[in-house]
């Protein structure tokens, strides 16, 4: 489905259009930009870092603890929220594809794009849905789209530039942002000595977006998930924790847990809407 979002993208060194020649997406100063046989195109411009970016390990990870459908509530409260008659979804942070994939069929009419900065992420997003393509590009940079082209932008667990997010989305187009409360996986947390949740998260998100955006509401989504020791491995794996945790200090926690252990999912569900 690469063809049908190129009319979205542009060019992240020149900001011209692009077009899609064989295997290349061009624009008219003759900047190049590599389509993987996977299906993804890469528009990170040369030199750029990707170290953040998820790693095969941590992809493999989320693919098993998604599909397993532990987090079916929070796909089905984002799927939910995006409004009838959408066309155009963005995924700002996609990862996998798997909560656009959940949006675009909750959108019949809708076309989708994941952006992402892992390309072995992308090689699954590229995948995740017949109606999505998929775009390497680094989130805290200029995204490589056009003014305005967004009807809806998901970003779940990911980061964001409030000032990008508001230059994409049309006028009174709709943010929808997941983040983790503090009460996310808290039994892990505290049994594991994994990464907690910043009590002051909500207030940095609306600094961080309220000056582009208008707050239109939250609702929050709270629920317990039953996993198996090795479960707890994964969604370790799939997360921020995954680069902070020795692996064999983390099997024996894991190790002294009851199996399966019962462990809180927490999130809130915030929405933005761009100005009209």
């Amino acid at each position: 489905m690469l063809h049908d979002i190129v009319p979205w993208l542009r060019c992240p060194v020149c900001r011209a259009e692009l077009t899609l020649d064989q295997n290349s997406l061009r624009c008219p100063a003759r900047h190049s930009f590599d389509v993987a046989k996977q299906g993804y195109a890469n528009l990170l411009p040369g030199g750029a870092h990707t170290g953040t970016g998820d790693t095969a390990a941590m992809v493999a990870a989320r693919v098993d603890f998604l599909g397993a459908g532990h987090y079916a509530p929070i796909a089905a409260a984002l799927a939910a929220a995006v409004p009838v008659g959408t066309e155009r979804v963005v995924d700002l942070g996609a990862g996998t594809g798997s909560y656009l994939a959940h949006a675009l069929d909750a959108a019949p009419e809708a076309h989708g794009l994941a952006l992402d900065i892992s390309k072995f992420a992308l090689r699954r997003a590229a995948k995740a849905h017949p109606r999505a393509g998929a775009v390497v590009c680094d989130a805290w940079q200029p995204l490589p789209l056009r003014d305005g082209v967004a009807d809806v932008v998901l970003n779940v667990f990911a980061p964001r530039r409030g000032e990008e997010i508001r230059r994409v989305l049309r006028p009174g187009g709709l943010l929808l942002v997941v983040t983790p409360t503090p009460r996310h996986l808290t039994e892990l947390v505290r049994e594991l000595g994994l990464l907690g949740v910043d009590d002051r998260k909500e207030e940095r998100l609306a600094k961080a977006l309220e000056p582009h955006l208008a707050p239109s509401g939250t609702s929050e989504h709270t629920f317990p998930m039953k996993l198996t020791h090795t479960e707890v491995a994964t969604v370790v794996g799939m997360g921020p924790s995954a680069w902070h945790t020795d692996a064999e200090s983390l099997a024996h926690r894991i190790a002294a847990l009851p199996d399966p252990v019962t462990v809180t999912a927490s999130v809130t569900l915030s929405r933005f809407t761009a100005p009209a």
